[in-house]
């Protein structure tokens, strides 16, 4: 079968290998429509994983749908013909930090993974990923592409669940590439009572107003100043970052008011730090706080909102290439001024 393999952002190869083998507690995909998620295209974090494993190349790809094409005897619950998506990464549910609701800080779901990635015309499914409920089988009004959007979806709902986004807020959102259009479309949802987002790029800011936020502001100017002018002098009630440009990070330090919490969903790259003026930060209450990746409860989330059509997530789908032009997807992804969401479509040629 064809694959994608990732050397580096400018070096991914059709290569071919042979299709997956399963056993009779697993099943087997054959992908439809798989995304390039923003953390494919880091590569400091790519370079880290190959060198632990002591590879040269990656097969990627986690944003998946497609359908089940064989089936080991053992499994029950599903069936071939089924179009599923599969979460790559599944918590034990037993561990202490699952315990306490911290699943993606659990040691399985950092060592979980179906075989080979999502850029392959085929996956084989591992036992604990069914066994782990990791695997949703779309309704009739679920397309390919709203699945390819499931993942990306439940990092958001985890991320605005920890930071308690409710009705009423005020929210500035850092970035407004595909995290911070479906950090948006949730926190409207909501019922946030304005929505701010930056970019340094005018045509991100144009999309985020078309997908409803109430004011824009280029990264590039005083945000703390142009805020307190649209927002009487309050400051945001919760600041999500969705870029790891430091800039942005600094900006979402200086952004803060009474009472704030300021949400990192993306984080600058490995050894840099920020300066923290604490002493303000304790008088005001202010919380920071990350998070990463999402599990079940947030797929369960997710997948609610997009079944019962109450979030449009595959309009932010902006790029379609079929698997031999991978290359010009990455490139796409990384240019990044004019791309939301990019996926490889398999059905195109």
């Amino acid at each position: 079968m064809k694959v994608a393999k990732y050397y580096n952002n400018k070096d991914v190869r059709i290569e071919q290998i042979s299709k997956p083998t399963i056993n009779p507690d697993e099943f087997l995909v054959k992908i439809r429509k798989s995304g390039i998620c923003g953390s494919d295209i880091l590569e400091y974090y790519r370079f880290a994983k190959m060198k632990k494993l002591g590879v040269d190349n990656l097969i990627l790809g986690h944003e998946i749908a497609g359908d089940i094409v064989e089936i080991g005897n053992n499994v029950k619950e599903f069936k071939i013909g089924d179009r599923v998506f599969v979460s790559h990464h599944v918590p034990c549910f037993n561990c202490h930090f699952c315990k306490q609701g911290h699943h993606t800080a659990c040691h399985l779901l950092h060592n979980t993974n179906f075989d080979p990635g999502g850029f392959s015309e085929y996956v084989r499914i591992p036992s604990i990923n069914i066994e782990k409920k990791g695997v949703y089988v779309f309704n009739e009004s679920m397309s390919y592409e709203d699945g390819v959007m499931l993942e990306p979806l439940a990092c958001v709902c985890r991320a605005q669940r920890l930071a308690n986004i409710k009705e009423g807020q005020t929210i500035l959102i850092l970035g407004s590439g595909v995290s911070g259009i479906l950090h948006l479309k949730l926190a409207k949802m909501k019922g946030a009572a304005k929505v701010i987002m930056t970019d340094i790029s005018e045509n991100r800011l144009k999309q985020a107003q078309k997908y409803g936020a109430n004011e824009i502001i280029n990264a590039n100017e005083d945000i703390f100043s142009i805020i307190k002018n649209l927002n009487e002098d309050r400051m945001p009630d919760s600041i999500i970052v969705c870029t790891g440009a430091l800039t942005a990070a600094n900006q979402a330090l200086k952004c803060v008011g009474a009472g704030s919490t300021i949400l990192f969903f993306a984080v600058p790259k490995p050894g840099i730090n920020l300066d923290i003026p604490i002493n303000d930060y304790w008088r005001n209450e202010v919380i920071i706080m990350t998070s990463y990746g999402a599990a079940p409860p947030d797929l369960d989330e997710a997948y609610e909102l997009i079944s019962n059509k109450k979030i449009n997530v595959s309009d932010i789908i902006s790029h379609r290439f079929p698997l031999n032009k991978v290359q010009e997807a990455f490139n796409m992804v990384c240019n990044a001024d004019n791309s939301l969401k990019v996926i490889i479509d398999f059905d195109m040629k």
